[in-house]
């Protein structure tokens, strides 16, 4: 099979390029060349050119065809309507904030979303409600229209937040940025229970190639993808603080005044769960995650060690800023605390509901009913 890849480059694709040698396909990735890594094999075909537009796509692919198209990046609204003039399948990968209630969980009733959310969930509606959100709705909307009308068999992703090597959003960064800064403890909204679904840039990858290996049965289907194994911000800050030999204190701030944890909750400025369900890639691609999800976490500190981002003045500045954010909040919840233990405050204690007689003949239960 001859296979294009647009991008290529980012976290998922060298394990997605790697994985479909290992099936015998004939490789090429295109993208802008303005990002490499030396994980890519030298083997594959290589086209520079801009996936965001369609004169520049054209351009690129004029003369070929594929056997399938995977695009991971560029504008999929606009490979969607061309994509048929150069392959007969077409697996797209997107996002989830397409979802009604992600970024404004007001917009729903109850507020936030659906735990776990299916993909059959209602999205964002309009561009007045969520632009970033609307815009990938359409653009799932034209993969699956071009799918209906023929011009191609689809299959659409939508990851969740990856992490691994080579993440342009390095969430885990900021956590283990703050152990090397020797700081012990890390704010966090609301306990740190809420759950951002994550996927190890292999482990997405890995659904990816299922869906390769499956089409027949992924065609015309949209599906969540995420590890099998979810943490919450607590537990995900655990276990990073854990791959270091070190541990962190997690202080409990309201989700408003949390604004030190912004850039480690993909700017969420709520705490509701952003928790999708695989059910679908499980059931029927039979997902299963490829690195636990543990040692996924640990290989993720591992390159961070070694590759640690290069920060410009103004981020190193904004850290700053929240590490002396981070000192007042925790200085405050301490007081909070202090004010919290001086109360004198009923102990309420459980007991079972049911009917629980002590001895044959009891005409009451232990609640004297």
């Amino acid at each position: 099979m001859r296979t294009l890849l647009i991008g290529g480059t980012g976290p998922t694709g060298p394990f997605i390029v790697k994985g479909l040698l290992k099936r015998g396909h004939e490789v090429t990735i295109l993208n802008r060349g303005s990002h490499d890594t030396n994980e890519m094999p030298d083997t594959i075909e290589r086209i520079i050119g801009d996936p965001h537009f369609e004169e520049t796509l054209r351009a690129s692919l004029a003369g070929k065809k594929f056997d399938l198209i995977v695009a991971s990046y560029g504008r999929l609204r606009m490979i969607a309507e061309i994509a048929g003039d150069y392959t007969d399948r077409l697996i797209s990968i997107g996002g989830s904030p397409g979802y009604r209630g992600m970024q404004y969980p007001d917009a729903l009733f109850p507020s936030g979303l659906r735990v776990s959310l299916p993909e059959n969930s209602r999205r964002v509606a309009s561009e007045d409600e969520f632009r970033f959100g609307y815009l990938i709705r359409i653009s799932e909307d034209a993969v699956m229209e071009g799918h209906k009308d023929g011009r191609y068999k689809a299959t659409h992703l939508r990851y969740p937040m990856i992490y691994g090597p080579r993440q342009p959003i390095p969430c885990e960064w900021w956590v283990v940025k703050r152990i090397l800064d020797k700081r012990s403890s890390i704010v966090l909204p609301d306990s740190g229970l809420t759950i951002i679904t994550r996927g190890y840039a292999e482990n997405m990858a890995e659904a990816v190639l299922l869906a390769v290996d499956q089409g027949e049965r992924a065609s015309g289907k949209i599906y969540n993808c995420g590890d099998d194994h979810q943490l919450t911000m607590a537990q995900w800050v655990q276990v990073i603080a854990k791959a270091m030999n070190s541990t962190m204190e997690i202080i409990s701030i309201p989700v408003e005044y949390a604004t030190p944890s912004r850039d480690m909750m993909i700017g969420s400025k709520h705490s509701n769960h952003l928790y999708y369900d695989t059910y679908a890639m499980r059931s029927e691609l039979g997902y299963k995650d490829k690195i636990p999800v543990l040692e996924a976490f640990n290989r993720t500190v591992e390159w961070y060690m070694s590759n640690p981002p290069s920060l410009n003045k103004a981020t190193e500045s904004n850290l700053a800023q929240h590490y002396n954010d981070e000192d007042k909040l925790i200085k405050i919840n301490v007081e909070i605390i202090q004010k919290y233990e001086k109360l004198s405050l009923a102990n309420a204690v459980f007991k079972h509901a049911y009917a629980h007689p002590k001895k044959p003949g009891d005409t009451k239960d232990h609640l004297g009913r």
